[in-house]
């Protein structure tokens, strides 16, 4: 596979460094004047919505069964323009925000593929495990009553249960790019024969020092034969390795890098010489925030606020980097089942949480980049519901 052999140790050493010196390299503050109340100004407006159908569409019975089944008629912009493209073995350049059903886009065409017979293995690659943990979730609920099978491969979960997934026959993988990286440097993972790889989340990737990981996976994919490439912003600093992953891409762009939706009211309070723990235990404590999640910038300080919350009484969870897997699949499930009514989260969660229901969303600071902003109040204001997002300013 063209791998350059190193001991497990230094191999994740290295990984844990390029992560490490990428992300101190932070993009300047970005004027949040230019946003606060002013939905639906700063950005294109996503594409009409698609006219046909998913029975116009001829999928596969058990595909169309389990869309109709969770009371999907109609496809998304993204997943509209896609489908046709994907199925004829194009490589997909797609730029979509978040909530604009990119999952699927990918996933039912490869379903689709795959129920018609045709025998080949995709590997799904994202930035973070509640992401990778998504994608899993969506392609078990598009395939129920199939005899098609993927494996989720992430930090934080014992590698002898990976081997024993891996014996397995998967049709679709997926991962973050550490994990899977280290089961093909332990030979537990080949990649020769793996056709289709998918991209997902590329810029939040790039962000999170991903990208010498990305190139050593399609490297190892001797035999790709199509790559679809997702990401929520377009940046001309990405170019040249679009260029070297892609081969013709069809593009297509539902929004611009930089959109919010106008579901999403925005708000920002000013905090300067106020005690702004208590001003946030106060806000919660109102009737109307049912469901919240708050960002802090580091772990410490999602640590002590999630401590000063519940010393309030009010039920409330946490996620960052520093807790285990399962920790953080119990504090997801729990605010998804109105267990608790806050998660306080570092920016590891502003991907990949998919909850529909987030009422308000709280910056306890001013993100540091406009996309960590973007991303993060895009929790709120999801499939058509409205939401809040507040920031505090120093």
């Amino acid at each position: 596979m063209n791998f350059t052999k190193t001991k497990k140790n230094d191999f994740r050493s290295r990984n844990r460094k390029n992560r490490s010196s990428r992300a101190k390299k932070r993009p300047a503050g970005f004027d949040l004047n230019k946003l606060i109340n002013a939905p639906g100004t700063s950005h294109e407006p996503i594409q009409d919505a698609p006219q046909r159908k998913f029975s116009d569409m001829h999928l596969q019975l058990p595909l169309a069964k389990n869309l109709s089944g969770r009371g999907f008629d109609y496809p998304t912009a993204i997943q509209d323009q896609t489908f046709e493209a994907i199925l004829e073995g194009r490589d997909i350049l797609g730029i979509a925000n978040t909530g604009t059903g990119k999952t699927a886009a990918f996933l039912m065409p490869i379903i689709q593929q795959l129920l018609s017979g045709k025998e080949f293995q995709s590997l799904v690659v994202v930035p973070t495990r509640e992401l990778a943990q998504q994608v899993q979730k969506e392609f078990f609920l598009l395939t129920k009553g199939t005899k098609l099978f993927s494996s989720c491969f992430i930090g934080g979960t014992t590698i002898s249960a990976d081997y024993k997934l891996l014996k397995k026959k998967n049709h679709v993988i997926i991962g973050t790019p550490g994990r899977l990286l280290d089961l093909v440097e332990r030979k537990a993972l080949p990649l020769e024969k793996t056709s289709v790889l998918i991209l997902d989340e590329f810029d939040r990737m790039l962000d999170m020092g991903f990208v010498n990981d990305v190139k050593r996976i399609t490297k190892a994919m001797q035999h790709r034969k199509q790559t679809l490439l997702f990401s929520a912003t377009e940046d001309g600093s990405q170019k040249s390795l679009v260029a070297d992953i892609l081969n013709k891409p069809v593009k297509v762009k539902v929004s611009t890098g930089h959109s919010i939706s106008s579901d999403v009211s925005q708000e920002a309070i000013r905090v300067q010489g106020k005690d702004k723990t208590q001003l946030l235990i106060d806000m919660i404590m109102q009737q109307e925030l049912k469901k919240v999640l708050v960002f802090a910038e580091t772990k410490r300080q999602v640590n002590q606020l999630e401590k000063k919350l519940s010393q309030a009484r009010i039920a409330t969870g946490l996620i960052h980097g520093n807790k285990s897997q399962n920790q953080r699949t119990q504090a997801l499930n729990s605010f998804r089942k109105n267990k608790i009514k806050v998660l306080v989260a570092t920016d590891v969660a502003a991907r990949g949480i998919d909850v529909a229901d987030i009422t308000h969303v709280i910056n306890f600071q001013v993100p540091q980049t406009l996309d960590s902003y973007i991303h993060r109040i895009g929790r709120t204001g999801r499939a058509g519901k409205k939401g809040t997002a507040i920031t505090f300013i120093d």
